[in-house]
């Protein structure tokens, strides 16, 4: 049995049509710089408007042949929280694009996970994404990226931002993506909550939210969905082609995060005490996408660093990242 490291390096035969040994795929987690929520569809769906930003925490999936279908996990303190079955999204991405190739084989996944699992920053959604270009790739299926991004919108909204990477605004359900103009390179600190959130119980939250909130009455929820979609504003655009992180901080939203406050009210209290504390290194702050890690946005990568090590210090898992970060795309050579 060899020894080796499975992430040393990646193999390939001298020809192109040869069978390959792996391939190895890095996709990026996501914040939602401005997330615009509209009511409860007759689908069940909430009408979305964002713009979502790729940054540098990265998810890495190695894809070897195999007779059938198998996934493994590192990089988790508690293996338990990522499922191992058809509940993972990579193996339904794989499964799927067997299926829509009429491909017989199979393959193993191997995860790396470094993007917070259910923070809310799309570590799932990138797996698929990644599990999509390394099989298409060890497959040599061939598919190309609007067929690609067509599968991806099939497995959920954020899996086409994990391909397409960059900044970009979603729209839809967000998987109807346009690349988004934007300047500079933005300096993040991530902080993490010992406990997930599950999506679905943060829009349940919301709706709950708005239903008993009395600024919502009938005339204004009326409103509300005649203009659904909730458009990002012009101003939000101005401030991201502004390249200056002040300008961005101050137009950082996120509607979802009132269905996340209600179930974790600290969150709410930690931005608040984080925002305070930082003597105006930090610029905004926002819950990322359904929560609960939070994005606290800093004028420069010093003043991320030193948030982060503050955080630190107080006991509390604070990540640093930048974006915009590359979509899914392979990896060769040495990590």
């Amino acid at each position: 049995m060899s020894t080796a490291d499975p992430w040393e390096r990646d193999s390939r035969p001298s020809d192109d049509t040869g069978p390959l040994a792996r391939v190895h795929v890095r996709a990026p987690g996501k914040i939602n710089l401005f997330l615009g929520v509209g009511d409860l569809d007759e689908d069940g769906y909430h009408p979305l408007s964002t713009v979502f930003q790729a940054v540098s925490l990265y998810e890495d999936v190695i894809a070897t042949p195999a007779d059938g279908f198998s996934v493994g996990v590192s990089g988790v303190e508690d293996p338990e929280t990522v499922p191992l079955d058809d509940r993972n999204l990579a193996l339904r991405a794989a499964k799927m694009l067997a299926a829509a190739t009429a491909y017989d084989g199979g393959v193993h996944l191997q995860i790396h996970k470094r993007v917070p699992v259910a923070g809310g920053m799309g570590g799932g959604s990138a797996d698929a994404a990644a599990a999509l270009v390394a099989c298409n790739e060890l497959w040599r299926t061939g598919l190309g990226a609007d067929r690609l991004h067509e599968l991806a919108a099939r497995l959920g909204a954020d899996v086409p931002f994990a391909l397409m990477g960059g900044t970009a605004v979603g729209s839809g359900r967000g998987d109807v993506l346009t690349p988004a103009l934007s300047r500079g390179r933005y300096e993040w600190v991530l902080l993490l909550d010992d406990e997930g959130l599950s999506t679905p119980a943060v829009y349940r939250a919301l709706d709950m939210v708005r239903a008993e909130d009395a600024e919502f009455g009938a005339a204004d929820a009326e409103a509300r969905r005649r203009q659904d979609p909730v458009q990002v504003p012009s101003s939000f655009f101005e401030s991201l082609l502004s390249g200056d992180p002040f300008e961005l901080g101050q137009s950082l939203r996120n509607q979802l995060q009132a269905g996340s406050f209600r179930l974790r009210p600290q969150l709410e209290e930690t931005i608040e005490r984080v925002c305070d504390s930082g003597g105006g290194s930090v610029v905004g702050a926002l819950v990322s996408g359904s929560g609960p890690t939070i994005a606290f946005l800093c004028e420069s990568a010093e003043a991320a660093d030193l948030t982060a090590a503050t955080l630190r210090v107080q006991g509390r898992t604070a990540l640093r990242a930048h974006g915009p970060a590359r979509g899914a795309h392979l990896v060769a050579g040495t990590d």
